[in-house]
């Protein structure tokens, strides 16, 4: 069944259009019958994987190991560091073990991992010969969220990657943050998402680590969606798991850690909501299920010859890219425009009889609508061309889309003002704890972190307090 065109329009009524449109374009449907708990449809579930291939292929060519840890923990193995239990006690899903047999010990689902991976690592590492060791895992972790879920923001079922990192050194976990932070970059430029790369203030890391670094990205309704979180660990963790090892000197010492996770549903929700138009999706090439579509645009006396001319073409592009022919006979051409620009397909080829008569096809890119005519003996390297094209467009659009939606404040009420308009708030702040919960109290936005790859500079006063700046900042309201 073909589906027509939204009447929601992406920067007017944001949330209308996202889940209006996930649903028309086969990326979720979040109607399932358990609150936060959603159903990846075939464009969606087949994104993921895409993502997933990108970062897990990264994270293996830098020596991460592929492992596949249990799904529970014991509420004792959970509560063994302090922070962390404080951090997530609120959110975890518990089951009972042996509830037939009157057993009363509690199981907790992860809602993350390092309790179940740790005691683990305890077992395997046994001197500095051992480190650095580096894991992954892609699997769903839950968390109880108790906000208002939405679906691939703030779900319960969360599908993601975590990395675990051990080594003998500071430097070493230091130099490990950085190549973290590096891989995820990577992921999401060959993505176009654009995002700012935060350092934590220390009320808001992650609960048990020594700071935490966060990916930020912009979302149309002025929200920002965290899709990527490092966090050097220091010793706290290994403390707590006993992870000890034999230094180079003979004596023992506890490791050094890090760990980091790339959420799956929230940079799939990143390329919808940043690339996306009132038309419906456009997808970066690399993860689209269908990179080019071929359409015939019939004539009479003609149909067979331009469906031959077509089925060549699909023969010819479908060695290097997924490409389909819809050859649909009931279904107009201007139907089939509409259907496959609400999926996102980079390119579209069209095909009558005047390309069949001069060995042309007509090319129209998805991000721009441009069309232009090209010779057959020039179409692969054309749409060789119009992919990296595409990609540079959306990428370089999305900065600059960023950078327009943020704007210096110098006072609680320009941040009100800015949130108000959809934007995201740069302030300078003295770092105290009060002046940031004022500060929420005030404008509605919290403070999500200073920048953690340039150096910004605070030359005044605390907007909040008046005393002197520590820190320059960004104020935004989340996801």
């Amino acid at each position: 069944m073909l589906m027509t065109v939204s009447a929601s329009r992406k920067f007017e009524n944001f949330s209308t259009w996202f889940d209006d449109l996930i649903i028309r374009a086969r990326i979720a449907d979040n109607r399932f019958p358990v609150k936060g708990f959603i159903v990846y449809m075939e464009t969606g579930a087949y994104i993921l994987e895409k993502i997933k291939n990108l970062l897990e292929d990264l994270l293996e060519k830098t020596g991460h190991k592929r492992m596949l840890f249990p799904l529970v923990t014991t509420e004792e193995l959970f509560r063994r560091e302090a922070e962390h239990i404080k951090g997530f006690s609120g959110e975890v899903f518990i089951v009972s073990e042996g509830r037939e047999k009157g057993a009363e010990r509690k199981l907790i689902i992860r809602p993350t991992s390092e309790t179940i991976i740790y005691p683990m690592f305890k077992l395997w590492i046994r001197s500095h010969a051992d480190l650095p060791l580096k894991i992954h895992q892609s699997v769903n972790v839950y968390r109880y969220e108790t906000k208002a879920t939405r679906a691939l923001y703030r779900i319960r079922e969360i599908p993601w990657n975590e990395a675990h990192t051990v080594h003998e050194t500071l430097r070493e976990a230091e130099n490990q943050v950085r190549e973290a932070i590096e891989i995820y970059e990577k992921v999401l430029k060959a993505l176009g998402i654009s995002y700012l790369i935060l350092k934590r203030p220390d009320f808001d890391k992650f609960a048990g680590a020594v700071y935490s670094i966060a990916f930020d990205a912009w979302n149309p309704d002025g929200k920002v969606n965290q899709v990527a979180t490092v966090h050097n660990l220091g010793k706290n963790f290994s403390k707590a798991f006993e992870i000890e090892f034999e230094k180079r000197d003979g004596s023992r010492g506890l490791a050094y850690q890090t760990c980091y996770g790339f959420g799956y549903s929230r940079v799939l929700a990143a390329i919808i909501a940043q690339h996306g138009d009132d038309r419906g999706l456009v997808l970066p090439p690399i993860v689209s299920p269908i990179q080019v579509v071929i359409i015939p645009i019939p004539f009479k006396g003609q149909e067979e010859e331009i469906m031959d001319y077509a089925s060549e073409i699909k023969k010819l592009l479908e060695k290097k890219w997924r490409t389909t022919l819809d050859d649909r006979k009931d279904v107009t051409p201007g139907e089939k425009f509409y259907h496959w620009e609400l999926m996102g397909v980079p390119v579209r080829i069209e095909v009558g009889p005047k390309e069949v008569a001069e060995s042309t096809v007509t090319i129209a890119r998805r991000d721009t609508l441009e069309r232009v005519k090209v010779r057959l003996d020039e179409l692969e390297s054309k749409v060789e061309e119009l992919m990296n094209s595409i990609i540079s467009n959306l990428r370089e659009r999305s900065i600059r889309m960023m950078m327009g939606l943020i704007g210096d404040a110098k006072s609680i009420d320009e941040v009100k003002k800015l949130l108000k308009e959809r934007r995201i708030a740069r302030i300078e702040w003295c770092g105290s704890v009060e002046c940031a919960e004022k500060l929420k109290e005030k404008a509605g936005g919290e403070i999500r972190g200073e920048r953690y790859d340039i150096a910004e500079r605070p030359r005044n006063s605390c907007i909040v307090c008046g005393r002197e700046a520590k820190k320059v900042v960004y104020v935004a309201r989340a996801y």
